[in-house]
């Protein structure tokens, strides 16, 4: 994001948050404004605070929410059929291989290089992978022996701490 955009996006938060009268007002163009952010930066959620009010958005993926109602629902004469849970899906075993720190995570040593490894290679020992943190490079070393049974991240992707990063079967 470069520094004109930013600043051009803080001022419209600090703006919004400000807002007139009593209680809260917030501008949809805000909550938008951090909602694109939360894509080109990778997070999860952002929260912000001024002059005492708080905006916070959050993404959370694979999470449904029910709509909130607050009137009283009517009482229906009989009972809809409820949906029969889907069953859980299926998992390999194997040890999962999970992200140490916060950063970028990067599946070779160099731009255009080979993968440290591929679905499929054995492992047991060495780096699989390393993060970016803080301009920092961190090598992740297997964490058991076996064969890499599936990767879950992609070359460049932001990842969380405990984010799963491979499979090791």
């Amino acid at each position: 994001m470069t520094n004109e955009k930013y600043k051009g996006m803080a001022g419209r938060v600090a703006q919004a948050i400000k807002g007139g009268g009593e209680g809260p007002t917030v501008n949809d163009d805000v909550v938008r404004a951090l909602a694109s952010l939360l894509e080109e930066t990778g997070l999860t959620e952002i929260e912000i605070e001024e002059n005492g009010k708080r905006v916070r958005v959050a993404k959370h993926a694979g999470v449904a929410m029910a709509p909130q109602n607050y009137a009283a629902a009517p009482q229906q004469a009989a009972a809809a059929p409820i949906a029969a849970p889907s069953p859980e899906p299926v998992r390999k075993k194997g040890t999962l291989l999970t992200s140490p720190m916060v950063g970028t995570v990067y599946l070779s040593p160099q731009p255009g290089a080979a993968p440290f490894v591929k679905v499929g290679d054995a492992v047991t020992d060495g780096p699989v992978c390393i993060i970016e943190a803080m301009k920092t490079m961190n090598a992740v070393a297997a964490t058991s022996k076996g064969r890499i049974g599936e990767i879950y991240v992609r070359d460049g992707q932001p990842v969380e701490f405990g984010e799963p990063l491979m499979l090791i079967e």
